[in-house]
C-alpha cells in the first residue's frame, strides 16, 4: 500500500467510523498485536505515536507528581451534588491535560476513574473508592465525575474515563480468588445500574474488568462484557484488563490450562487491553494465534475499540481543533482548583449530630485540636502528591489565630528498653538503623490505626519506623505508604514486656549481635521490649482539653494502613487507643466535637450518646482543614453563612454484628444496604442535619393511578423553618407493597437541593418514570413492572421519611413458571448453595456447598399429565441424589428423587431423570441435595 497517499484516518472530516477502518487496514497483524497492552508501542511509517492507558485519576492526578487533591470519592458522594461532582471531574480531567501536554509519554489520557462499585459493605478495604451504596446514587455521580474528565465537546475527549471494576467487585480478601454470586436479579437491579448510567450516558468510554470471579468464571471472561455493557451505546466501548488479572486466569485461579489460552479467551470475551508486561502479553498472543486460538478478526476487534478511542481524543488530528490540546501544566493546582478543592471539602462534610446547638461555635476564645488527625492530612493510595496540607488545626488557627488554638495528638510518648539497653534511632531526615545503645534517650510515639496494629514514629526526627525488605528498622518515612505497607506492627504481651511482630512480613523484631534491630526472626527469638511512658497521650490530651472552651477531637484512619486495597476489615469499631481518647477528652471537657476523618463508617454509639456534635467526612485533600473551619465556625472569611450541606451515601450500622458475611453479595436474601436492612442503623442512608430547620409539607402527586411507562409529577413544599439561611437535599423513595417477589423497604428515586432564606419556601418536584419501577423478573428474564400500589415517600433520608402518598400502577402480572426449562440459577430462595458457572465461556448453574442444601422455584405451573422430570446434572466422586419436593424443602411431599451421575470436568453435565409422582398445577418446587459438591444447571418436566 503507498503510505505517501492521502491516509483517511487523518481526515478529520471523515465519519469515525470509517477512519478506524482505514486506520485498521495499514496496520500489520504484528503491528496490531502490538497495541493489545498497556504501553501501546509506536508504528513510525504511519505516524502513530506511542499511546499509554490507566492514568489514576480518582480524586486528583496520582502517582505524577503535585497536583490537586480533591477529597476521596465516598467524600465527593456525601455531597449528593452531581453538578459539583461534575466540575470537579472537570478540574481533574484538565489537570490530566497538562500533564499530558508537559510529559505525554509519562502521562496518558486514558483514565482510570470513576469507582462504580456500589458499596455493599463498608468493611471493603477500597469503600473509599466508591460513592454509595445505591447502585442509583452511584450512577447518578459516576455520570458527574466521567463527564467531567470527558468533557463535552461533541468530538472530542477530554480523556477517555474508565469505569472500575466490572463487576461484583467488594472484597480485598482473596479477591483474584474469590466468587461473587450475583443471582440475575441482584446482577440486573443492583450491580449492572451503576455502570450502565455512564456508559449509557457517552460520559464514560472504558471499563476495567474485576480480579474476582463472578457465579464461578473470572470477570475477565464474563460474557457480560459484550452481552450487556457493549449493548448500552452505539460507541465503541475499551476494556482493559486489570494488573496481571490476565496471567491468573492459568496461573492461581487455574481456570484455563496455559497462560496464552487465557489470554486468548479473555480477548475472545471482551478484553481488549492487557495491563500486564508488554513481551509477555505480545508473546502469548502470537502463540495463541498460531495454536489457532485466536483468528486475526478477533484481534481486528480489539484494535478497533482501541483505535476509536485515540481517534476521539484528537491524537491524529490538527491542535488547533481539538479544544483540550492546548491545556498546559499551568493548570495543575491553579488557584481556581484550590477554590473548587475547598468548595468541595466543605460539601463533603455531615453534621451526624448537634444535640444541644453546640455547632456553630460562637466567637470561642480557645480551641483544642486533639487526636492523631487534628494536625496532619494523610493521602491514600490513589492520592495525587499534596501541593500543601491544610490541616483542622491550621485552619482553626487561620481564622481564631494561633494563640487561640492548641494542637496534641494525644499519643503516648514511649522509651523501648532492653536486657542489653535502650533503643535508639537516626536524628536526620533520612533516619537510621534502629539499633540497642548502652544508653540514650530516644523516644517514640505510638499512634493506633485499628485492626490490633501500631505504627512507631522516632520522636527525633518525627519519622516513621518502617523494616525494608532486608528487615531492617529504620526510621525514615514521612508516612506509612507504598503498595506494602511496612510501617505497622502488632505487640503481644510477654509477662511484663512486650515482642513486636512486623504485619507485612510476618516476622518478629529481634536485635543481632550488632545491636541492629530486624524483623526476620521466629516468635520464641523476639527480643523482649520493656515500654516505659514517658508522656501519656490521655492525660495530656485532657489536660489541654480541660483548658479549653471547646474541643475538637480529630479520630479516624489512615488511610494507608487500616482498610486500602488489598486489605479489608474486621469490624467497624473505632481504635481501642482512639475510642480511649475520645472518652478521656469528653470526660475533662463536655463541649467536645467529634469529627470523623475515614474513609468509610465506623460504629461509633458511645460518641452519638455521650457527645454534643459529631461529623464525618472523608478525607478531604488539601483544603480540608480550611472546609472544617468554615463549617465548625459556620461562615467563610468573608463572613458569608456556611453550614454542613453533605449526606450520608452510606448505611452507618451500629455493629459488625449486623452486616452479612463479606462474601454474601446476593444483598436481597441477606437484608443487606439500606435497601433491605431491617434493623435501626446508628445513622441511616440519606442522614445529613444543617444548622437550620426545614419542613416538608402538602406532597401531591398529579396523578395517583397510571400505567406501566407513564410519568408522575411529584410535588412537595420545602420550608425554612429556623433562622438561618441553608440547603436542604429533599429525597423522594418509594415501596412497592406486594409483589410476587421480595421487594426493597425503600429505594431512592431522586433528590432535589433547594437552598432557602429564613422562612422562604419553594417546591421541589421530581418526575418518576414508571418503568424505573421494574423488578427483574427471573421467570421471564425481563424488567417487569408488577400492577401493584406503591408508598411514595418524602423525607430528610431513608428512614426520615416526612411525607407520604400512594401511587397505583396497572402494569403485568408475574406469570408462573413454564416447567419445561427451569434454570436453576433464577433460584427464589436458597440454603447452602452458590452460583457457578455452566460452562467456560457462557450459563450459570447451582452447587451445592453443604450437604442438605435446597433451591426454591416458586409459582412452577406443573403441566398435567407430567410423568417425569429430567436434569442437567453433575455430582462429585461417589454419586447424588437430589429430593423434589413440593411446597416446602424440608417436609414438603417428595414427588421425584435424582440419582446423579459423576462427571469427569467442571464443564460436563449428564442428564439425570426420575418418574414423577403426585406433581400438578402450581407448586413452589425445592430441590434438595444430599451432598455437597452436586451441581445442577436445568431441570424440565415432561410426559
Amino acid at each position: 500500500m503507498d503510505e505517501t497517499a492521502r491516509r483517511t484516518f487523518e481526515d478529520p472530516g471523515a465519519p469515525l467510523s470509517v477512519r478506524v477502518a482505514d486506520l485498521l487496514t495499514r496496520l500489520t497483524l504484528a503491528e496490531k498485536v502490538d497495541l493489545l497492552h498497556q504501553h501501546q508501542a509506536a508504528v513510525p511509517r504511519l505516524g502513530v505515536g506511542p499511546f499509554r492507558t490507566g492514568t489514576e485519576a480518582l480524586h486528583g492526578v496520582a502517582w505524577l507528581g503535585e497536583a490537586t487533591v480533591f477529597p476521596q470519592s465516598v467524600g465527593l458522594g456525601s455531597t449528593w451534588d452531581p453538578d459539583l461532582v461534575r466540575r470537579v471531574g472537570a478540574a481533574v480531567g484538565d489537570e490530566v491535560r497538562g500533564l499530558h501536554h508537559k510529559d505525554p509519554v509519562r502521562t496518558g489520557l486514558n483514565v482510570w476513574a470513576p469507582v462504580v462499585n456500589p458499596l455493599r459493605d463498608p468493611r471493603w478495604g477500597r469503600n473509599e473508592e466508591g460513592y454509595a451504596e445505591d447502585p442509583w446514587l452511584t450512577g447518578v455521580l459516576g455520570t458527574a465525575y466521567a463527564a467531567g474528565l470527558r468533557g463535552d465537546d461533541p468530538r472530542y475527549l477530554r480523556t477517555a474515563p474508565t469505569l472500575k471494576h466490572f463487576l461484583g467487585y467488594n472484597n480485598e480478601t482473596d479477591r483474584h480468588l474469590t466468587s461473587s454470586d450475583l443471582p440475575p436479579r441482584v446482577l440486573h437491579e443492583y450491580e449492572l445500574p451503576a455502570f450502565r448510567a455512564p456508559i449509557a450516558a457517552g460520559a464514560a468510554v472504558a471499563v476495567m474488568a474485576s480480579y474476582n470471579l463472578v457465579n464461578g468464571r473470572p470477570a475477565h471472561l464474563s460474557p457480560l462484557l459484550d452481552a450487556e455493557l457493549r449493548t448500552w451505546t452505539d460507541d465503541d466501548v475499551l476494556v482493559v484488563g486489570d494488573a496481571g488479572a490476565c496471567t491468573n486466569l492459568a496461573g492461581e485461579q487455574r481456570y484455563l490450562p496455559d497462560h496464552a489460552s487465557g489470554f486468548a479467551a479473555a480477548l475472545r470475551a471482551g478484553v481488549d487491553c492487557f495491563t500486564e508486561d508488554p513481551q509477555t502479553t505480545t508473546a502469548l498472543l502470537h502463540e495463541a494465534l498460531g495454536r489457532g486460538l485466536l483468528t486475526e478478526s478477533d484481534v481486528d476487534t480489539a484494535v478497533r475499540h482501541i483505535l476509536a478511542i485515540r481517534l476521539r481524543l484528537g491524537e491524529f488530528d490538527p491542535a488547533e481543533l481539538n479544544p483540550y490540546a492546548a491545556t498546559t501544566a499551568d493548570v495543575v493546582n491553579c488557584p481556581e482548583h484550590q477554590r473548587l478543592a475547598r468548595e468541595a471539602a466543605r460539601a463533603a462534610i455531615v453534621l451526624l449530630k448537634n444535640g444541644d446547638g453546640l455547632l456553630p461555635l460562637c466567637a470561642p476564645r480557645t480551641v483544642a485540636v486533639i487526636g492523631p488527625l487534628g494536625d496532619a492530612l494523610a493521602a491514600d493510595w490513589y492520592s495525587g502528591s499534596l501541593p500543601y496540607a491544610v490541616t483542622v488545626r491550621a485552619g482553626l488557627a487561620g481564622r481564631l489565630g494561633e494563640q487561640a488554638v492548641r494542637g496534641i495528638e494525644g499519643a503516648d510518648r514511649i522509651r523501648l528498653r532492653t536486657a542489653r539497653g535502650v533503643v535508639v534511632a537516626g536524628s536526620g531526615p533520612d533516619g537510621a538503623a534502629l539499633r540497642i545503645a548502652g544508653a540514650g534517650d530516644d523516644l517514640f510515639d505510638v499512634l493506633d490505626w485499628g485492626g490490633g496494629t501500631v505504627t512507631l514514629r522516632a520522636a527525633v526526627n518525627r519519622r516513621y519506623v518502617r523494616a525494608g525488605e532486608d528487615g531492617v528498622l529504620v526510621n525514615d518515612r514521612a508516612e506509612p505508604g507504598e503498595w506494602v505497607v511496612r510501617e505497622t506492627f502488632e505487640a503481644a504481651r510477654r509477662g511484663g514486656r512486650i515482642v513486636l511482630r512486623h504485619v507485612a512480613s510476618d516476622a518478629y523484631v529481634a536485635a543481632g549481635a550488632d545491636g541492629v534491630l530486624r524483623a526476620s526472626a521466629a516468635a520464641e527469638a523476639a527480643t523482649e521490649f520493656e515500654v516505659e511512658l514517658v508522656e501519656d497521650g490521655l492525660e495530656a490530651a485532657a489536660a489541654l482539653a480541660r483548658d479549653a472552651d471547646v474541643a475538637v477531637v480529630v479520630l479516624g484512619n489512615h488511610p494507608m494502613v487500616a482498610g486500602r486495597e488489598t486489605q479489608d476489615r474486621d469490624d467497624l469499631a473505632l481504635p481501642p487507643g482512639q475510642d480511649a481518647l475520645l472518652r478521656a477528652v469528653r470526660a475533662a471537657n463536655p463541649s467536645t466535637v467529634l469529627i470523623l476523618t475515614s474513609s468509610y463508617p465506623y460504629a461509633i454509639g458511645w460518641a452519638q450518646e455521650h457527645l454534643p456534635a459529631v461529623l464525618w467526612s472523608a478525607h478531604g485533600g488539601q483544603e480540608y482543614g480550611a472546609a472544617v473551619a468554615d463549617v465548625l465556625l459556620g461562615k467563610d472569611e468573608d463572613g458569608g453563612p456556611v453550614e454542613p450541606t453533605g449526606r450520608l451515601p452510606q448505611t452507618w450500622y451500629r455493629g459488625a454484628d449486623e452486616l452479612p458475611d463479606l462474601l454474601d453479595y446476593d444483598i436481597i436474601g441477606s437484608d443487606a444496604t439500606y435497601l433491605y436492612f431491617r434493623g435501626s442503623p446508628l445513622y441511616p442512608f440519606g442522614h445529613g442535619l444543617g444548622y437550620t430547620r426545614f419542613e416538608h409539607r402538602n406532597l401531591r402527586l398529579d396523578a395517583v393511578s397510571v400505567r406501566a411507562g407513564d410519568r408522575v409529577e411529584i410535588s412537595v413544599d420545602v420550608v425554612n423553618v429556623g433562622d438561618r439561611p441553608g440547603t436542604e437535599v429533599v429525597q423522594f423513595y418509594t415501596r412497592q407493597r406486594r409483589s410476587r417477589v421480595k421487594q426493597p423497604l425503600r429505594r431512592l428515586r431522586g433528590f432535589r437541593r433547594v437552598r432557602l432564606a429564613p422562612g422562604a419556601q419553594a417546591t421541589v418536584t421530581l418526575t418518576l418514570d414508571t418503568a424505573d419501577l421494574a423488578f427483574f423478573d427471573v421467570v421471564q428474564d425481563r424488567p417487569l413492572v408488577e400492577s401493584a400500589r406503591h408508598t411514595v415517600m418524602v423525607g430528610r433520608s431513608c428512614t426520615d421519611i416526612t411525607a407520604t402518598g400512594t401511587l397505583t400502577v396497572r402494569g403485568e402480572t408475574v406469570p408462573d413458571r413454564p416447567a419445561d426449562h427451569l434454570r436453576a440459577a433464577s433460584r427464589d430462595a436458597e440454603y447452602g448453595t452458590a452460583l457457578t458457572d455452566e460452562g467456560p465461556e457462557h450459563g450459570d448453574a447451582v452447587v451445592a456447598v453443604r450437604d442438605g442444601a435446597w433451591l426454591a422455584l416458586d409459582g412452577v405451573d406443573l403441566p398435567a399429565g407430567a410423568a417425569r422430570i429430567t436434569a442437567s446434572a453433575a455430582a462429585p466422586a461417589e454419586g447424588a441424589r437430589i429430593e423434589v419436593r413440593l411446597d416446602e424443602p424440608l417436609s414438603g411431599p417428595v414427588a421425584a428423587v435424582l440419582e446423579v451421575p459423576v462427571v469427569p470436568g467442571r464443564h460436563d453435565w449428564a442428564e439425570a431423570t426420575a418418574p414423577l409422582t403426585g406433581a400438578t398445577g402450581r407448586h413452589d418446587l425445592y430441590l434438595v441435595f444430599d451432598t455437597a459438591g452436586t451441581r445442577v444447571s436445568v431441570v424440565g418436566f415432561g410426559a
